[in-house]
């Protein structure tokens, strides 16, 4: 595994994240990225792997919560590994407000993210 991840691809996904790009999201992962979403039927959540089941995911989520955001806390960088800290916010368009406090832990490869592994607090 190379050690290519630096603090600047942190801040482009994070700011991909805050637009709300898809494109810019997708263009992220690798071709063989997995995301795993902290909630799902298995113990790891439940994974997305590829391109098009990521996009299908984040295109779903932006539509049902066109407010969400994901305010940064902390980051952090270790080889080809980093981890991102965050607070996020969010109604849906059932208007459920939702507020986590959650983290990200990336794998990177070759520049791209093969693996993003997230996990949250759940307030209520």
């Amino acid at each position: 595994m190379s050690s290519d991840v630096t603090p600047e691809q942190l801040k482009a996904v994070g700011d991909a994240f805050a637009r709300h790009d898809v494109d810019a999201i997708v263009g992220s992962f690798a071709d063989d990225g997995v995301f795993r979403n902290a909630k799902g039927p298995d113990v790891s959540g439940r994974s997305y792997t590829g391109k098009a089941e990521i996009r299908a995911f984040f295109e779903a989520l932006f539509a049902n919560s066109p407010n969400i955001q994901w305010r940064h806390t902390a980051e952090y960088i270790s080889g080809n590994r980093a981890v991102t800290e965050w607070h996020r916010s969010a109604t849906t368009t059932g208007g459920e407000r939702q507020e986590w406090l959650g983290c990200d832990l990336y794998t990177f490869r070759n520049g791209k993210i093969v693996l993003k592994d997230t996990y949250i607090k759940v307030v209520g």
